[in-house]
């Protein structure tokens, strides 16, 4: 059986990141809109690694917003291998990962660096850990797509996160409402 990605996991909205500055965070994602300025919390974390991404939580082309890419997820996964191979691998981890609510793009990241570190665990299992790390997760389809594609999961990850949607909206029925109001019903109708 493969090891389960063993450092602290945290995902969180840009309004939450305050709260975790005293947390011994070693590793940040960010993952922000391109016009997002820099933000300032991270000036009151300890000595950390950061990665930027910048594109808009999309899952449809529209005029003047950046999409996910297959890019952004190597990039994701870049983070990742980052992380495993550092030099002080036996050292404690905690990695943080943010986008602006920790509801969709964080939480696409948080399940793709969960499945590369843990290559054999079933999807399904994936998602529940995901969902312990943070109950409101709805990761954005686009991103989960590529991570799929990229890590060689064969479409696994992408029928998990059908399954997953169909219990978020039974368990958080305002979804709908929100994602509709977002564009996103295409993932609403992935639910199963």
């Amino acid at each position: 059986m493969d090891v389960i990605f063993s450092p602290e996991l945290t995902v969180c909205g840009i309004e939450e990141l305050g709260g975790h500055s005293t947390r011994n965070v070693t590793h940040v994602l960010s993952l922000i809109d391109p016009e997002r300025a820099e933000l300032e919390a991270f000036g009151a974390y300890g000595t950390h690694h950061r990665t930027v991404l910048r594109f808009h939580d999309i899952i449809d082309a529209l005029p003047g917003r950046t999409m996910p890419t297959p890019h952004h997820v190597e990039s994701i996964l870049r983070f990742g291998e980052e992380f495993s191979t550092r030099q002080d691998a036996d050292a404690a981890g905690h990695i943080l990962v943010h986008c602006h609510m920790g509801v969709s793009r964080s939480t696409a990241a948080m399940l793709t660096l969960m499945a590369q570190a843990n290559p054999g665990e079933a999807a399904d299992s994936l998602f529940e850990r995901l969902v312990t790390i943070r109950p409101q997760a709805w990761p954005n389809s686009q991103m989960v797509g590529f991570a799929d594609t990229l890590l060689g999961r064969r479409g696994d990850l992408t029928a998990a996160l059908a399954r997953h949607y169909g219990r978020q909206v039974k368990a958080r029925p305002q979804f709908v409402e929100w994602m509709t109001e977002l564009g996103r019903e295409a993932e609403l109708r992935m639910a199963v």
